[in-house]
């Protein structure tokens, strides 16, 4: 069994002052620790119906490409603006170090599709509740946000306590 610990190193006053930044390259770099992550992962969304995976730019597409191959779904990248080529929708949030903005393509998420919302890492929550609101105003229901670890000293799970939380590992 891996230790996630071992592959997971704090880099600190990353990206600004303050900030300890939860690196996770030395698990992707890692072809045993990667695959016990993505089994974990899987194993937090085993008896869900999901139509499509939104992952987030960037680190949430690692896994989240991985977890719609697995469950033979869609998936959709979040991306920053001016990423996506085709028409979007944005929504912009807080984050511990400042603002950004997510767009997702107007023609990524059906009507009624269930999907299940991927990122590595739950902080303060605005991300997250960002890719919430897109999914939903294109008629998508969130069933599951699915993390690599949360933050829950930084509570963000106050702002998206409603939907179903999921993390592999809790800090």
């Amino acid at each position: 069994m891996v230790k996630y610990d071992d592959y997971i190193r704090d880099v600190q006053n990353f990206p600004s002052e303050g900030i300890i930044f939860k690196d996770i390259t030395p698990l992707l770099n890692n072809y045993t620790a990667r695959q016990q992550m993505l089994k974990d992962l899987l194993r937090l969304c085993a008896d869900l119906k999901i139509d499509k995976v939104v992952g987030i730019e960037s680190r949430g597409f690692f896994f989240g490409m991985d977890i719609a191959n697995s469950l033979q779904v869609g998936f959709v990248p979040l991306r920053k603006p001016g990423k996506l080529p085709f028409t979007t929708i944005s929504e912009s949030y807080g984050l511990e170090y400042g603002k950004d903005v997510l767009e997702i393509h107007t023609d990524a998420i059906e009507k009624g599709d269930k999907v299940l919302i991927h990122d590595d890492v739950l902080a303060t929550g605005g991300t997250a509740q960002a890719a919430c609101k897109l999914v939903e105003k294109l008629g998508g229901e969130v069933v599951q946000l699915n993390f690599m670890m949360q933050l829950s000293f930084l509570k963000g799970i106050d702002k998206v306590g409603n939907y179903d939380v999921k993390a592999v590992i809790n800090y």
